[in-house]
């Protein structure tokens, strides 16, 4: 009966120590996958409340230039490495010059998944949350509905104007270039139709 029941109790500190195994090797996979990818888009409390409208016009554009250093790194690489039947490789001792294009193209992929996965703006029951290119969180600007007298679209939905008075002498421009052509319309109905829904509550109260 011991040797059984030391057995079992044998048995439950193995298993122990496999979960335990298991979930350092999960921590530490998931600190390397934060380390090596950008962090995604945080959870929203109510996301059926808001629109996401992200960079994803922006990202082919790093994502094609990270293709161009990495292909820039390979042939550094192979050019310092292979000689082709020569005395020596044509760039014989050069092959760290690779490293820094490994970086650059690196950091461009980073910059790439950052636009696609992170807002620009985000229309919300309070407002519109606009976020920058550079520190979007420190430079984050909200417009609130409550300041925004009205707003209205450049023709070909390239920019967003809202307007803080009803004369328009003052107000903030937007750029809707980094937002895919496809998408832009509906962040203009979703804008001049909060626009629209608080003139007739207006007029109603009237």
């Amino acid at each position: 009966m011991e040797s059984s029941f030391s057995g079992v109790a044998f048995r439950d500190d193995v298993g122990q120590n496999v979960g335990e195994t298991m979930e350092a090797d999960e921590s530490w996979s998931g600190k390397v996958r934060r380390a090596v990818l950008p962090s995604g888009p945080k959870k929203l409390a109510e996301p059926e409340k808001e629109l996401r409208f992200t960079r994803a016009a922006q990202a082919p554009l790093f994502y094609a230039a990270s293709v161009v250093f990495f292909a820039l790194s390979v042939a550094l690489f192979i050019l310092s490495t292979q000689d082709w039947g020569m005395k020596g490789p044509f760039l014989d001792g050069w092959w760290w010059t690779c490293i820094p294009c490994l970086l650059v193209s690196y950091g461009l992929l980073r910059i790439g998944l950052r636009c696609t996965r992170h807002a620009y703006l985000i229309v919300s029951p309070l407002g519109v949350e606009i976020f920058p290119f550079f520190k979007p969180q420190k430079n984050l600007q909200i417009l609130y509905w409550t300041e925004i007298a009205d707003a209205e679209c450049t023709p070909g939905a390239k920019q967003l104007i809202f307007h803080f008075t009803e004369k328009k002498n003052s107000g903030v421009v937007v750029s809707l270039h980094p937002i895919p052509a496809s998408r832009r319309h509906l962040l203009e109905e979703a804008v001049l139709g909060v626009i629209e829904q608080r003139e007739q509550q207006a007029a109603c109260n009237a």
